[in-house]
């Protein structure tokens, strides 16, 4: 059978292309080169590498390298180091350039938050081409493995266990010793010396976690010191990161992320404060699931005037009643009289005392009819009757009860919208665990190049171009419709009016003079 052949590989060639020839003009390549020329790296906080015998590389070519290998399913800096050798588009966005991969890890490890600023550049951009609608947001949060294994967590819990696991050994290897000899002796000795040493590096970490205040229940973790064991989903947990992501609904555009090591209860107020910030409004509605049920929440978001629709969670069984009918969401609160009625009709009062937990605080309401309530043992167990506890941040917690039962169709977007973005960086490009370590700050650098990618992948999807000629060609369109009503004023007044403030960064990108051209065009 005849195939088709390969040509000689040591036929010499004389090529009349160029390296630009052999990349499409439609290649993402080109959107990033371009994206990034786009961007003053001074102002966003890059610092050049220092020097060590020859010039520094270009952090615009570090930062272009990191995008496509993100955007290509590429995070390790050896990976990205061979790329630079091999790969055509590589080659041509770096301009034949061949950083090591020591220099290009340590350009993500000590940008962090130049890289968040980028990002959050990208999403300025998409405001300024209508691709965002900034209407209805969604809020979730994802787990991302550290690298820190189980085994290297510690708790006090554990700690202790290890401890008293060693000293048993230790004593139980010490009363062998004393009737063996020869061989058997030394294999002994050898295996006190190793147990010892350990009871020495679990007392160093039990000290260190009982000197540590910051929560009732601290951990340690050994190889990413801000890592946690945290439940992943059930039963499963994992020492990993909680990446907070808020993504709006117009073209599932992620509009802000953060990174911590703490579970969704308090996050949702930071969250909204940091999307009021971004979207420069509060008329907006967020959407987030049960997790994030959390009374001084609720406050948090009745301050910053955000209408949000959280999932209401099921009573936990220690709460509920014998029998639902009389659990507490069944009684009726009178907001005028401070009293509660039960199914049965009967009034519960508060003595006025408020009692206070960890996190907020309550009043009681009670009443002496329970005494005699035939239904008692369908209501309560407690031999004082039923009470009912009403919390400070009870107004907003109905509040939000009320606004998701008027909109149960608005609410099952939710899922729609925050899951797009997990599905593509976990399902799709395998982004389901941070590949830096050692603290936080160098963990967040590689969650925030992982979502500028995310958003960078959108917009090129969605037809973004940074060519500066189209966006002259839009300008010029733009200011066509708006010179009659602007004649009358002034150059700086007319320029704040007619040219949004990216469109003029890409203008200064283009070598074009944003009063200048105003000015021709009013001419």
């Amino acid at each position: 059978m005849e195939y088709q052949q390969g040509e000689n590989r040591q036929q010499l060639a004389l090529y009349t292309s160029c390296l630009d020839d052999m990349v499409p003009q439609d290649n993402s390549v080109r959107f990033i080169d371009q994206f990034v020329e786009s961007i003053d790296l001074q102002e966003m906080g890059f610092e050049p590498l220092p020097s060590q015998g020859r010039p520094p590389y270009n952090p615009a070519d570090l930062l272009k390298l990191y995008i496509y290998g993100y955007m290509n399913r590429m995070r390790s800096s050896r990976q990205l180091e061979k790329e630079c050798h091999r790969n055509l588009e590589v080659i041509w966005l770096l301009k034949n350039l061949k950083p090591d991969h020591n220099t290009i890890a340590r350009f993500r490890k000590e940008n962090p938050k130049a890289i968040k600023r980028v990002f959050r550049y990208s999403v300025e951009i998409a405001k300024n081409f209508n691709l965002i609608g900034g209407l209805l947001i969604a809020g979730d949060s994802t787990k991302l493995r550290a690298q820190n294994s189980k085994k290297n967590n510690y708790n006090k819990k554990k700690i202790q266990r290890h401890l008293a696991y060693i000293e048993d050994k230790l004593k139980e290897h010490s009363l062998a010793l004393e009737q063996a000899d020869g061989d058997k002796a030394e294999a002994l000795s050898t295996e006190i010396a190793k147990h010892k040493k350990h009871h020495k590096k679990y007392t160093r970490i039990k000290q260190e976690l009982q000197a540590d205040k910051s929560s009732e229940n601290p951990q340690l973790s050994t190889s990413d010191p801000d890592s946690r064991h945290q439940i992943v989903r059930g039963m499963i947990t994992e020492v990993c990161y909680t990446l907070q992501t808020t993504v709006d609904d117009q073209n599932k555009i992620l509009i802000d992320y953060k990174l911590t090591n703490q579970n969704d209860k308090k996050a949702m107020g930071m969250m909204l404060r940091r999307a009021k910030s971004i979207l420069r409004t509060n008329k907006f509605t967020a959407l987030y699931d049960k997790g994030y049920h959390t009374g001084s929440e609720f406050c948090t978001a009745h301050q910053l005037d955000i209408k949000t629709l959280v999932a209401i969670p099921a009573i936990g069984r220690a709460s509920q009643a014998p029998h639902p009918k009389y659990n507490a969401e069944n009684f009726i609160y009178n907001q005028k009289t401070d009293t509660y009625t039960c199914p049965e009709g009967h009034k519960l009062t508060s003595n006025q005392s408020h009692y206070k937990t960890r996190n907020y605080t309550f009043k009681q309401y009670k009443t002496k009819a329970c005494k005699g309530c035939p239904v008692r043992s369908l209501c309560t167990k407690a031999k004082n009757g039923k009470i009912v506890q009403r919390s400070e941040y009870a107004p907003y917690i109905e509040a939000n009860a009320h606004r998701v039962t008027q909109n149960k169709q608005r609410y099952k977007q939710r899922q729609a919208l925050v899951e797009h973005p997990y599905g593509t960086l976990k399902r799709q490009w395998g982004f389901d665990y941070i590949i830096t370590k050692r603290k936080i700050a160098v963990a967040s650098a590689d969650a925030g190049l992982m979502t500028l990618a995310y958003n960078l992948k959108r917009l090129f999807n969605l037809g973004v171009k940074f060519d500066i000629t189209a966006v002259c060609a839009a300008l010029n369109s733009f200011l066509g419709v708006m010179l009659l009503a602007i004649t009358q004023l002034s150059t700086q007044q007319a320029l704040k009016i007619a040219f949004p403030r990216n469109f003029i960064k890409f203008m200064k990108y283009g070598n074009l003079n944003p009063a200048t051209e105003f000015k021709r065009k009013l001419v």
